[in-house]
């Protein structure tokens, strides 16, 4: 008996360590790609004016790039007269470094694009202009950097490349929509090239690509102007493709992976859910036809907003059944999830948490983005209990933890 208060507390200690699980969000829709969290102890619904706001930064200039957040340091991108900026901020809002990377897209929708992707002490990033670079991650000094639509032949597209760079093992792959290089692998170390797809020449529309392990090999999974497409990481070939028209060339949407399938979406075209083996259709939908916010899968439930005429949308996984598609926010926009809530941005600037129920969704907590100017394009981040929202020049970040 003497040893149960000790027992006790080191059960409530587990307890509050497990309650209380942070991760990091070290790139473009979180660890995984798939815009889902694992951390637990959050809020469950905000007070009326908004979770608690730790701190905001003004002065990122222009932009569209979300935050990646790696040991409670977040990193992003702004464009700052013409020339794109890469921002190291610590936890408690103080700017740790500011490098300059070269122009940004100042045309039509002016601004950065890509969100940082962090790998062990190094950062990537690539331009709206096709130009991909490496950086230390303590002081942002730069280690390479390439060319990548003059070295592989590529045109820019409407907007401006919107890629995040992925990194695998030794590889940064990125897509210049080249000749023979719609995609390439380059060495992650010093920038060299280690193979391109020989043999596809379709230009980049947008996408940023996922990776996944099928058997002995990992394969790369991502939309190019008129294709979906999986390609061997290893050596670049292209194991099989989809055609898929869009809307204005736009394939914005990061593919989603759960067990042996993977789902891909556009604008008023729609989803498909295709066998990662081959290819082969399982089902589509033009309910979830979602632009550029991003859709998460919760159990076996898709959500996501639509382009047209802005409804969000729940769809089962097996089948691609709408379960529920209404207009609960005042504009379609972007979404993450954690801890049983949704959290979504409208591109009107409203902030919301939502859970799913029975009947589809229902908003718990929603507020006003105040900070910031032009659109509300960014897609939120969630690290260690704290939620980082960017609009135009200013990043802000909310103390979610529940008390």
């Amino acid at each position: 008996m003497k040893n149960v208060p000790g027992v006790i507390l080191v059960a409530a200690i587990l307890g509050a360590v497990s309650l209380c699980r942070a991760e990091d969000w070290g790139q473009f829709r979180g660890p995984q790609r798939s815009g889902v969290s694992s951390e637990r102890g959050l809020l469950q619904q905000w007070p009326e004016e908004g979770p608690e706001l730790l701190w905001s930064f003004e002065g990122l200039g222009r932009g569209f790039a979300s935050a990646s957040v790696v040991d409670g340091v977040a990193y992003t991108t702004g464009m700052i007269d013409k020339a794109g900026h890469l921002f190291a901020i610590d936890d408690a809002g103080t700017l740790l470094w500011k490098t300059e990377y070269g122009p940004e897209w100042n045309k039509s929708y002016p601004g950065s694009r890509t969100t940082p992707t962090i790998d062990g002490d190094r950062i990537y990033i690539m331009s709206a202009h096709g130009r991909i670079a490496c950086f230390e991650r303590s002081s942002g000094a730069l280690v390479w950097q390439v060319d990548t639509l003059e070295k592989f032949e590529g045109k820019n597209i409407r907007w401006g490349i919107s890629e995040c760079v992925l990194i695998h093992g030794d590889r940064v792959f990125c897509t210049p929509g080249g000749k023979d290089a719609t995609m390439v692998a380059l060495n992650k170390h010093t920038g060299e090239t280690i193979w391109t797809t020989d043999g596809l020449s379709n230009p980049s529309a947008y996408c940023s690509p996922v990776i996944q392990r099928t058997g002995e090999t990992h394969v790369l999974l991502t939309m190019v102007q008129d294709l979906f497409i999986c390609v061997d990481s290893d050596t670049g070939k292209v194991l099989w493709s989809i055609p898929h028209e869009t809307y204005n060339d736009i394939s914005a949407v990061t593919s989603l992976v759960h067990g042996r399938h993977v789902y891909f979406t556009s604008q008023l075209i729609g989803g498909t859910k295709v066998a990662l083996s081959d290819g082969r259709q399982v089902w589509t939908s033009k309910a979830l036809d979602c632009l550029q916010g991003g859709v998460v899968l919760v159990g076996e439930t898709l959500f996501g907003s639509s382009a047209r005429p802005e409804d969000w949308v729940c769809q089962d996984w097996d089948t691609g059944e709408v379960k529920f598609r209404e207009k609960i926010l005042d504009s379609k926009g972007a979404v993450i999830y954690a801890d049983g809530r949704l959290y979504c941005y409208s591109e009107k600037g409203t902030l919301a948490l939502l859970k799913l129920t029975e009947n589809g969704a229902a908003v718990v907590s929603s507020f006003k983005i105040t900070l910031g100017k032009h659109e509300h394009f960014a897609h939120p981040a969630l690290s260690n209990a704290r939620l980082y929202v960017r609009h135009g020049d200013t990043l802000m970040v909310f103390d979610v933890r529940r008390k």
